[in-house]
């Protein structure tokens, strides 16, 4: 693996882990930097437009997050 920072691999786990904590956390700042590719503004639409037709056939969140839970 050729990488500009080699040292990065000799973090220990902990230590790599905050890296990515902080790396996630720098790109947040910005989100409006963040590309979106076509394929998923389509997809967007198209589960938008799905919703639209039928409101009642989705799940909000916290029953999504219970379904999930349950396993």
């Amino acid at each position: 693996m050729d990488t500009v920072f080699p040292e990065v691999f000799e973090l220990t786990v902990s230590e790599k882990l905050q890296l990515l904590e902080d790396l996630w956390d720098s790109i947040a700042l910005n989100p409006e930097q963040i590309p979106i590719l076509d394929w998923q503004k389509d997809e967007l639409a198209k589960r938008k437009a799905a919703h639209l037709q039928n409101p009642e056939a989705g799940s909000s969140w916290e029953a999504a997050k219970e379904r999930i839970r349950q396993g």
